[in-house]
């Protein structure tokens, strides 16, 4: 499982937790993350393998490390997790006391980590749509009376329009 140590430090990255001496975040707090973005993904998108997602018991099969859009997906699914308890966290916390010319402000705390929430929501929601546009190719409903349904049956059709049918 390499995927989870690179995830970890991906996922380390985006959230800015950094400080190997003192990280904020334990890897096991990491990786339930990990565990559940990568369950919200599995359900949300079809991917080429069909991924089962234990999060009790913390592991994913098959395994996803040839898989970097679904790696991926999942870094920014857990990123948009862990900032979003961050946002929720700090908004009970933002306050503003003034005394006279003294004045104690914590709302620019609340409101930048909000910000970095929703620049990482976009992000996420413009790959999952990226994705859900590219991924899986090649599944479309034709039916007689749509667009180019008339195309197609001119081009790939095997009757000769001389009057009779082609014979292979």
């Amino acid at each position: 499982m390499h995927w989870v140590s690179s995830a970890n430090i991906m996922v380390r990255q985006l959230i800015n937790d950094l400080d190997d001496t003192a990280y904020k975040y334990s890897d096991e707090r990491i990786l339930t993350a990990m565990m559940v973005a990568a369950k919200l993904v599995e359900l949300e998108l079809d991917f080429g393998s069909s991924y089962s997602v234990d999060v009790t018991a913390q592991t994913i099969t098959p395994d996803p490390d040839p898989d970097t859009v679904f790696i991926n997906l999942l870094v920014l699914k857990s990123a948009v997790i862990i900032l979003g308890g961050e946002v929720k966290k700090e908004a009970s916390n933002s306050i503003s006391i003034r005394d006279g010319v003294s004045s104690i402000d914590l709302r620019g705390v609340s409101s930048t980590l909000m910000q970095l929430y929703k620049d990482l929501s976009e992000k996420y929601e413009t790959l999952v749509m990226y994705y859900g546009f590219t991924g899986i190719s090649g599944k479309a409903i034709l039916g007689p009376y749509s667009p180019g349904s008339d195309f197609v049956s001119r081009t790939h059709s095997n009757y000769d329009f001389r009057g009779g049918y082609f014979r292979y």
